[in-house]
């Protein structure tokens, strides 16, 4: 293959890394940078697909974990992430078997399924977010601790 052909392809996938930020196509780029010293070696076509293809899998799979360990080490939950745990009040009586049930959180209206399917939980009463399936709160019954 031509010299050429490799840089366009490292250039489109340089440029194709940049625009996804998914540490997905950097490999695939120093595989085609591989190759072009490759041919620039004088390899032949099938040798260069090979060096292609043994760089890219190569950096991709011993490279790439120690990468997405390092970067972006600091992930910031999203706001439906940092419900999970929290305790709120039932607005609405909840019951799976009718389908009801609704809680405010953060000033929004959520619907709301116990855990336990043969829960009922009562409307004014507290509960403890468990889970979040969908657009619907998996809580459980939360009684207040005395101490």
């Amino acid at each position: 293959m031509n010299t050429m052909v490799w840089l366009v392809a490292m250039i489109v996938l340089i440029i194709i890394e940049i625009v996804t930020v998914g540490f997905g196509a950097i490999w695939f780029a120093l595989g085609a940078l591989a190759a072009v010293l490759a041919t620039l070696l004088g390899a032949g076509t099938k040798l260069q697909i090979a060096v292609f293809l043994a760089v890219s899998f190569a950096t991709l799979i011993f490279t790439r974990p120690l990468v997405v360990k390092y970067i972006n080490v600091t992930r910031t939950r999203t706001n439906y992430e940092g419900i999970i745990g929290k305790i709120v009040r039932i607005t609405q009586d909840v019951d799976n078997i009718v389908e009801t049930g609704c809680a405010v959180v953060n000033g929004q209206d959520w619907t709301v399924r116990a855990a336990d399917n043969g829960c009922k939980i009562a409307a004014g009463s507290l509960a403890k977010v468990v889970d979040i399936k969908g657009v619907k709160l998996i809580v459980e019954k939360y009684e207040e601790e005395i101490n």
